[in-house]
């Protein structure tokens, strides 16, 4: 391993790539993710139900999803920089052309298809190659890629509400379109490794201790950037099962509470610099889980699929509580609560992911997991909207997210009990199994009978 350390770049212009996809990281996730601020601008302009509009975000967050795969398949036939390009080419026109405004299906197609692509596109490319790019210091730099998320979704909260209040929100949107084109700029500095250094990681992860080298065969030694292959039979084993049926759970209620959360608080009358300020809230104690919970998780004092259970749990409570606040102030101690745990979940959930399948079929189960996870945020923000109209009331979203985690954690609690449970057969197996004899006295016999062979043998 020694020998892949050296020749891959870990650092250099790897920190410049780290800086493009942590910006690239903002103008993705942190758009979707304060998009909510729009929400009642698109709602009253069209005078539709909340069901209605909210298949728009429900829209981006499926191609999000489904576009994973297909991004990664382009990674490994082309490039990265160029997949990111054309991710931010898409993302600009999902923007720019919703920004005409015509329709509900017209935002569909274009802030919803178009941009949910381009972000796809545009986030899936740069966590990979950060990978490419470094061994030793990999983890660190993939925090500091996530973090974009959130140090951007700080700013963009009241930024996106101060351009809704001075333009418009279909300005608005031509303005953060044009924002978005940064993601072409960030893709072009995502600079390719060279042949050179990829054979040699190659062969230098192909060496024994002893220095030997041994030809580069199976899916252990084989490049991170050459290997395509794509492993479908996951679908067969019953942990990866629980653990999507899971991820399909937990999508339906991730990105609800932000969807409601400033009608929430207009309904509340709350002011609307007070409310984008929430949003700020959110980013912040997101970007505080994530780093204590990644720090926590790194003792490894706990079982990651028992932290992460309760952490879910957490999540709940916290969503629970949220309808509960009465004016600002708990309003936001609320969401401070949810943002906390929200981030503590996403810096844990992809590592127990790695434990239920294994390394070496991680990057098929990502791509799966991915696919099969965006039926939840198809399905969730409508199905709590249809709620929401029923209910007449925004609370009643929270608590339809917080019932569904609590369903969630059932899974994880199956999927501990099995690895637990492959665990002391595993044990039971390896343990030295002890001979039992009925003629003690026959073996000794025997045994010093072969003694006195090798002696006049001359062994």
């Amino acid at each position: 391993m020694q020998g892949r350390v050296n020749s891959l770049p870990d650092g250099g212009y790897g920190w410049v790539v780290v800086v493009s996809a942590f910006i690239v990281m903002g103008l993705t996730t942190a758009v979707l993710k304060t998009f909510g601020l729009f929400f009642v601008e698109i709602q009253q302009h069209f005078d539709e139900l909340a069901s209605t509009t909210s298949w728009i975000t429900s829209i981006t967050i499926a191609m999000f999803h489904l576009g994973a795969p297909v991004a990664s398949s382009l990674c490994a036939r082309y490039t990265h920089r160029a997949v990111v390009i054309i991710g931010g080419l898409l993302a600009f026109s999902g923007m720019t052309l919703g920004s005409f405004g015509f329709n509900t299906v017209w935002m569909y197609t274009t802030t919803g298809f178009l941009q949910g692509l381009g972000i796809s596109f545009s986030w899936t490319s740069p966590i990979s190659i950060v990978s490419h790019y470094f061994s030793n210091r990999r983890a660190l730099a993939n925090a500091i890629v996530s973090a974009g998320e959130c140090a951007f979704a700080f700013t963009f909260g009241p930024f996106f509400q101060w351009l809704i209040g001075l333009y418009g929100w279909k300005s608005a949107l031509l303005i953060i379109g044009g924002i978005q084109l940064n993601i072409c700029v960030c893709g072009a500095l995502m600079r390719p490794l060279k042949d050179r250094c990829v054979l040699e990681a190659r062969s230098s992860e192909a060496q024994r201790p002893s220095g030997k080298v041994v030809p580069v065969t199976g899916k252990e030694h084989a490049s991170p950037i050459t290997q395509k292959t794509f492993n479908w039979m996951l679908v067969k084993r019953l942990e990866f099962i629980l653990y999507a049926i899971f991820g399909i759970l937990a999508a339906m209620s991730f990105f609800i509470p932000p969807l409601f959360l400033v009608p929430l608080s207009y309904s509340l009358r709350i002011d609307e610099s007070w409310t984008a300020s929430l949003l700020s809230i959110l980013a912040i104690a997101d970007f505080m889980g994530r780093l204590l919970c990644g720090w926590y998780a790194n003792l490894h004092l706990t079982r990651t699929i028992h932290l992460l259970t309760m952490t879910v749990v957490l999540i709940s409570t916290s969503l629970m509580l949220l309808p509960l606040a009465n004016n600002y102030l708990s309003l936001a101690i609320f969401t401070g609560f949810y943002g906390f745990f929200f981030g503590t979940t996403v810096s844990i959930h992809i590592t127990v992911l790695a434990d239920v399948v294994g390394m070496s079929d991680f990057d098929s189960a990502l791509g799966l997991f991915m696919l099969i996870r965006s039926t939840g945020g198809f399905l969730g923000p409508p199905l709590a909207g249809l709620i929401v109209d029923m209910a007449e009331n925004y609370s009643a979203g929270f608590y339809i997210a917080g019932a569904t985690l609590v369903i969630s954690t059932v899974f994880l609690v199956v999927i501990d009990q099995l690895q637990q449970k492959k665990e002391q057969e595993t044990q039971t197996d390896t343990k030295p199994k002890k001979q039992i004899l009925l003629f003690p006295s026959l073996h000794f016999l025997k045994f010093k009978t072969g003694k006195c062979q090798e002696q006049n043998m001359g062994v």
